[in-house]
């Protein structure tokens, strides 16, 4: 338990970001899945439409450390793979 002003402070402090984090991670994880959606449909245009929006978003959230750059990369990377091997 937090005995000290500011250790009470950053205890709150750390609820709000704990939050905002998690709906950055969300919409990260979303984004893909989205993406995912897009291949198993077959549809190469559209897959490609939803990739763009998607690498904005993971961009934005390696940007605030939400994830690690590498793991962002790797992820931009397996998912253009998978759309570019769309007949």
């Amino acid at each position: 338990m937090a005995n000290t002003a500011q250790a009470r402070k950053r205890a709150r402090q750390s609820v709000e970001l704990n939050k905002h984090n998690s709906s950055l991670r969300s919409m990260f994880r979303t984004a893909i899945k989205r993406v995912r959606t897009a291949i198993e449909s077959g549809d190469k245009a559209v897959a490609a439409q939803v990739l763009q929006k998607a690498t904005s978003v993971i961009d934005s959230v390696a940007d605030k450390n939400i994830i690690h750059k590498n793991k962002a990369a790797r992820h931009k990377s397996r998912l253009n793979a998978a759309v570019k091997s769309l007949a």
